[in-house]
């Protein structure tokens, strides 16, 4: 005879046997809510990053579209007349304009060119917290042994560089405004198999920057010159 006190008993045994499973379950479903709330949280906060450099870039973007467009409307007439060409901010003068082959002496022709960009270029620095980079650029054949001014291409393109800037400060641009590199037959344009293609690699090119840049590098690589000024 099974006794009522043995059955509640076995009854209450029971009941504690199967009250922690239930509490196990709702220990782990509450765990993996709080993963699922952590992991969402994480995601949205990679989406607002991504989002915010998205919006910065989009920013940059325009402004680098403003400039551009900025730029040719103050250099309308050298870039009408075909001298000079702008390609992403940077005003390039081909080597022939400017000087004789493995010279640095200005041509008449390209002090006038010179002379026609100062005036827009001064505007449109003075609307900007900006300077000019002057960069000198070669072709890859090396300096005729004839001329003994330049030991290489290099320090041709460095000496062409500092003419240009010397003569836009002539033609007044303030020298603050204003700084040379050199590349020699660095960042070819060309191929320089054929001499079109070394002819478009003798060139100058000006290019507006920050402030900051001077010193410690043009939007092309390191500076190799000094302030021509």
């Amino acid at each position: 005879m099974v006794d009522l006190d043995d059955r509640a008993l076995d009854d209450d045994d029971g009941i504690e046997r199967t009250a922690p499973v239930w509490a196990v379950f709702g220990d782990l479903m509450a765990g993996m809510v709080g993963a699922f709330v952590l992991i969402l949280v994480g995601v949205l906060a990679v989406q607002m990053d991504l989002v915010t450099s998205l919006q910065a870039e989009v920013q940059k973007r325009q402004q680098e579209e403003q400039r551009r467009m900025a730029l040719e409307k103050a250099l309308a007439v050298p870039l009408q007349n075909g001298r000079v060409t702008l390609d992403n901010g940077r005003i390039g003068i081909s080597g022939n304009v400017l000087f004789a082959l493995n010279s640095d002496e200005l041509r008449p022709e390209g002090r006038q060119v010179l002379k026609s960009l100062v005036p827009p270029l001064q505007v449109y620095l003075n609307e900007r917290d900006e300077m000019l980079m002057v960069s000198g650029f070669t072709d890859d054949r090396p300096v005729q042994s004839s001329n003994l001014r330049f030991a290489d291409n290099l320090e041709l393109s460095a000496q062409r560089a500092l003419t240009v800037t010397r003569a836009m400060i002539q033609e007044g641009m303030p020298p603050q405004r204003v700084f040379s590199a050199a590349f020699g037959a660095e960042q070819p344009v060309a191929a320089n198999t054929d001499e079109k293609g070394r002819a478009l690699n003798r060139r100058v090119e000006i290019a507006p920057v920050p402030k900051s840049t001077n010193g410690s590098g043009g939007p092309n690589g390191p500076a190799k010159a000094g302030s021509g000024g």
